[in-house]
């Protein structure tokens, strides 16, 4: 009896881990605790499919996960595979709802090579057993659909699960089953859910079905559910391969319940100016309304937010009609994403050394335009501020300073000073200042004569 991982390699996972089988898998993190196996001695056995049971280990048998061992069965006995020991198993069976002693068998032995052999002999008939079962259904007109086959491991007993979508009298049918394959016969009645976890297959999602893969409990999904989710009620889109409504239908209710919460009633009707708005559609996850004109038909389509809709229906109230719903929010302020790097401008540190340096030294003027260059965002409100209340100042400051010539540019400031060195006819030194070159005359200016005259007359420096 070989038994593999559900992706098809492999055996058993880990020490923790059981069969991966779909839905029964069971992680035992209790596992690598020493002598958690002593504990108890319960045991969860598992057999064909969705089937598992509990058994006592009376005879103290070393039991590990994956050993194949012989259970006591009515009548005959049944060959599963351990799943679970330890600590774990009795919550197991709270959660099975197993309180009867009476409901727990035990364990007989591990599974010898005789008991496997009639095992195999036993699981080999079962799809045969199946067909054939549905032909002699189908012969007595039972309304009902065979669905699965399971023998026992001794081949003494067979499970037939069936679907039926009412009572069904099949007295008749176990006669004839009975006759047929010289076994016991048992009738399971399964629901189409349970019927498509044990066939398995692909969802619309592209996913496993999620009743062949986790799903042990199945809750009825009703339409309230797709309402709720403002979904259309389209039997093609909202049934799964079960043919009913799909379970996960049932999976964002709650949350969708609680955002309708924060939208207005669809029977609530909007008074403007404009005129009277009436419920079109909403967006329930980004608590959006969208309001039409027209009741029948979209006409003139207004999309505003819950707020916003909540706050003119309290407007209506007071006998108030806004201009219209498109009117900006109160106390609402524009959110935009805040970057630390480009809160503040790129040019700040050059704006304080142009302060100290002043305005005319050429590499601040560089740089300002390095930073104009490199500036991405527009100044904010405080450097405005600041270059504003500097405009007055610089504008004092030039005021109360001496009228001076403008700097000349490097090349023509060259040309100017070759002329007044020809006309002086004495060649600049190198130790001269630059105040001692000409400047041009001016009307009541004696005093500027004079210092002419004394810097021509001063002797050069070596």
């Amino acid at each position: 009896m070989e038994y593999k991982l559900h992706n098809g390699s492999g055996g058993l996972c880990c020490r923790s881990c059981g069969r991966q089988d779909k839905q029964l898998n069971t992680y035992d993190w209790l596992a690598d605790i020493p002598g958690n196996d002593e504990e108890t001695d319960l045991v969860e056995v598992q057999f064909k499919n969705t089937r598992k049971g509990y058994y006592h280990n009376s005879n103290g048998l070393p039991l590990q996960k994956g050993d194949i061992v012989a259970v006591e069965a009515s009548p005959g006995h049944d060959i599963g595979v351990v799943t679970l020991t330890g600590r774990l198993v009795p919550l197991q069976l709270r959660k099975a709802n197993i309180k009867s002693e009476a409901d727990i068998k035990r364990i007989y032995r591990k599974a010898k090579p005789v008991d496997m052999d009639k095992y195999r002999e036993a699981k080999a008939r079962e799809h045969d057993t199946m067909i054939r079962s549905r032909q002699i259904a189908l012969s007595l007109n039972l309304d009902m659909k065979i669905g699965d086959v399971e023998y026992q491991g001794d081949g003494n007993k067979a499970i037939f699960y069936y679907i039926a979508e009412g009572r069904v009298d099949f007295r008749q049918l176990i006669k004839v089953l009975a006759e047929v394959f010289r076994v016991r016969i048992e009738m399971k009645q399964i629901g189409a859910r349970q019927e498509a976890g044990r066939i398995g297959g692909i969802g619309p999602c592209g996913r496993e079905l999620c009743c062949a893969t986790w799903m042990t409990s199945f809750v009825s999904v009703s339409t309230s559910a797709a309402r709720y989710q403002d979904i259309s009620l389209n039997p093609q889109k909202l049934a799964g391969q079960c043919a009913k409504l799909k379970c996960c239908l049932n999976y964002e209710v709650d949350c969708y319940v609680e955002a309708q919460k924060r939208l207005p009633s669809k029977e609530i009707t909007l008074e403007t100016k404009d005129g009277t708005f009436y419920f079109f559609k909403a967006d329930i996850l980004t608590n959006q309304v969208t309001y039409s004109t027209d009741k029948a038909i979209p006409a003139n389509l207004v999309t505003i937010s819950g707020r916003r809709a909540f706050e003119v229906i309290g407007l209506n109230k007071r006998g108030i009609k806004p201009d219209n719903l498109n009117e900006e929010e109160r106390h609402s302020e524009s959110k935009k994403a805040v970057d630390l790097v480009e809160q503040e401008s790129l040019t700040r540190f050059d704006r304080t050394r142009k302060n100290k340096g002043g305005n005319n030294s050429s590499e601040g003027k560089k740089k300002k335009k390095k930073g104009s260059a490199g500036n991405v965002r527009p100044e904010g409100e405080e450097q405005v501020k600041a270059a504003q209340e500097a405009k007055p100042k610089e504008q004092a400051a030039k005021a109360n300073k001496e009228p001076q010539a403008d700097k000349p540019k490097e090349g023509q400031g060259r040309q100017k000073g070759q002329k007044a060195r020809q006309k002086d006819g004495q060649p600049r030194q190198k130790g001269q200042p630059k105040d001692a070159q000409p400047r041009p005359k001016k009307q009541g200016s004696p005093s500027k004569e004079a210092q002419k005259k004394s810097t021509d007359e001063q002797p050069a420096q070596s």
